[in-house]
């Protein structure tokens, strides 16, 4: 039987570690937009660090999620969030918005609109 403890801090302290600290990303990535990374990306990865490589090796040859980096990698979702923004500010990510900045106020009252119209029926 193995006598060792495992110290119950270790899991809270890595993330922060992980983040530097930084608890906000760089910039805003919302959970469903779409991430790739080219093999061109994943080798330069290598060079940021592990975690960082990880998620660049996740989004090969197939786009992912924010979600579903978090999910693949078991990273926190707060943790991931930070990660992936300063991956995609230093090239080593693509991201791939889910619908243009432009026009979306408009999309979203046409939506409440038409939502409102199948609420009366």
């Amino acid at each position: 039987m193995d006598q060792r403890r495992v110290d119950p801090r270790g899991a809270l302290v890595r993330p922060y570690a992980v983040t530097r600290g930084r608890t906000e990303p760089r910039q805003d990535i919302a959970l469903e937009a779409v991430l790739t990374a080219s093999p061109t990306q994943v080798a330069e990865s290598r060079f940021a660090g592990h975690d960082k490589h990880r998620i660049a090796t996740v989004c090969e040859g197939r786009a992912q999620s924010l979600a579903e980096i978090a999910a693949y990698t078991r990273m926190p979702l707060g943790v991931a969030r930070v990660l992936v923004a300063d991956m995609v500010t230093e090239s080593l990510l693509t991201l791939h918005t889910a619908a243009p900045a432009e026009g979306f106020e408009e999309r979203m009252e046409l939506l409440g609109r038409v939502l409102s119209g199948l609420r009366r029926l």
